[in-house]
């Protein structure tokens, strides 16, 4: 069989997968030793001794260790750099780890040293360094680049897609040519698009859209669609038995009673015991603000939650007490900033501003999993252009969310909305779980609390383009 441009050798598929099957399977091994070693620190162990209960730890620390690294995606090899790929594998075996550490303590109403397992997650770690820059780097050895085209309505659409220019992913696809069209009708691009073997979509119509999706499954062409929110909302939509054609269902959010109440348990004890744990972090923040400037420690806003009611949002104060003293609601610029203070730059970097909305959490004004609040100045402006936006306050809003690990602090608000409602159609107590862990590996990424290029860039480019559409409009009408 030829191989194509950009596929992987099929030989080497399988040699991929022994790769990544060997990483767990040593991890699980440097894992079983240090247990044994740590549960008969004498030496004696034989097998015949607890043989099925070590076993089943060695089971359920591979189990947990293969959900964790699904979760943190530890083996995408090609789209992530090297030391991210580690540092994702190195987050698994710790909490990996931990889950085991705590259930054994528990069932043996007996607080183990945890210092035992450093030197163990030492070794895991090297070990995770070494295998991502083998595993990586043959990978990349067994590919050659997509051959891509881009195929887009306008610059605004063609903007988002700006990060497949940018390593890691230029090494995956080599864009060799973008294409504006938006007609109805796809078979004008067949021939334009024919040798390629990657496209990339966006803003394109929907019968468009339909058409390059059934181009690309009929001649196995890997396709990349930025979908409309329409797009997202049939996503999640139900599947009706009932007739004899195929009918999807749609309809506003309606989670099971039964979610909705273990949701607002764990957000009750997680809250309280976070508060408890993090009560001497909480002293020292405020002590470091307070002996700044003299000023309130913490600061309240309003903000926006299910069915758009609004409450007060606690977190520690970053700002200059005067930041809005004109009353005009601005998103922060990140570093560059200059209403931050010292103290504020410190603990954003931390992420110890958002802590007190743990308070919020407890109160039930908020959960830990869901849309990030907005304020509702800033909501009503970006409903001006973008009436989907409401679309989001369905649910409750959350301390994290889709938005927050998958995106960043300057993606677009369409973009976000797009993210919350994908969270939306899949809500359930494992993607929030999901999120969760996944928060942990976003607190050590700079890029998910970059600030906006300036604190209106969406609006104004939204303005700008509905003054484009009046002006063709007027022009059109001219001409006609």
């Amino acid at each position: 069989m030829s191989i194509r441009s950009g596929r992987v050798n099929n030989a080497s598929t399988p040699s991929l997968r022994y790769i990544k099957y060997l990483h767990t399977v040593v991890t699980v091994v440097i894992f079983t030793c240090f247990w044994l070693r740590f549960r008969y620190p004498d030496g004696e162990w034989q097998i015949t001794r607890a043989f099925r209960y070590n076993m089943f730890i060695a089971i359920g620390f591979g189990a947990l260790l293969t959900w964790f690294n699904n979760t943190y995606n530890s083996y995408t090899l090609g789209y992530f750099r090297i030391r991210q790929l580690a540092f994702s594998q190195s987050l698994s075996d710790f909490f990996s780890t931990a889950i085991i550490y705590f259930a054994v303590s528990v069932a043996w109403f007996k607080l183990y040293n945890p210092l035992a397992f450093f030197p163990m997650l030492i070794l895991m770690g090297l070990w995770n360094c070494a295998w991502s820059l083998y595993a990586n780097t043959y990978y990349c050895l067994q590919i050659q680049n997509y051959r891509t085209v881009v195929i887009y309505r306008d610059e605004n659409d063609l903007r988002r897609f700006g990060d497949i220019t940018g390593k890691p992913i230029e090494r995956l696809f080599s864009v060799e040519k973008f294409i504006q069209y938006d007609a109805p009708d796809y078979f004008a691009l067949e021939e334009q698009i024919r040798d390629y073997d990657a496209i990339f979509v966006t803003g394109v119509n929907a019968t468009l859209m339909n058409g390059l999706c059934k181009y690309c499954v009929d001649n196995d062409i890997r396709g990349f669609f930025l979908p409309h929110i329409g797009d997202v909302i049939m996503c999640g939509a139900e599947h009706i038995k009932s007739f004899t054609t195929p009918v999807l269902s749609v309809r506003r959010a309606n989670k099971p009673l039964e979610y909705l109440i273990v949701k607002r348990g764990f957000d009750i004890v997680a809250s309280f015991l976070a508060l408890v744990l993090l009560s001497p972090l909480f002293l020292l923040t405020a002590l470091l603000i307070k002996a700044y400037d003299r000023g309130p420690v913490f600061y309240k806003q309003v903000r926006l939650t299910q069915d758009g009611r609004e409450f007060k949002i606690i977190k520690f104060r970053s700002m200059r007490v005067d930041a809005e003293k004109d009353g005009v609601a601005r998103l922060s610029t990140g570093d560059r900033d200059p209403r931050i203070t010292p103290v504020g730059h410190f603990i954003r970097a931390c992420r110890l501003d958002e802590l007190p909305q743990l308070f919020n959490i407890l109160k039930g004004d908020m959960t830990i999993v869901g849309p990030r609040p907005e304020r509702p100045e800033i909501a009503r402006e970006y409903e001006k252009y973008m009436p989907e936006f409401r679309l989001r306050l369905q649910v409750k809003a959350g301390l994290t969310g889709y938005a927050q690990v998958y995106g960043k602090y300057s993606t677009s608000p369409y973009e976000k909305l797009e993210f919350d409602l994908l969270y939306i159609n899949q809500m359930n107590a494992l993607t929030d779980l999901e999120l969760m862990f996944n928060t942990v590996r976003i607190l050590f990424s700079k890029e998910s609390t970059e600030g906006v290029e300036s604190e209106t860039a969406w609006l104004r480019e939204q303005e700008k383009a509905r003054e484009k559409e009046e002006n063709r409009a007027i022009s059109s009408g001219r001409m006609g």
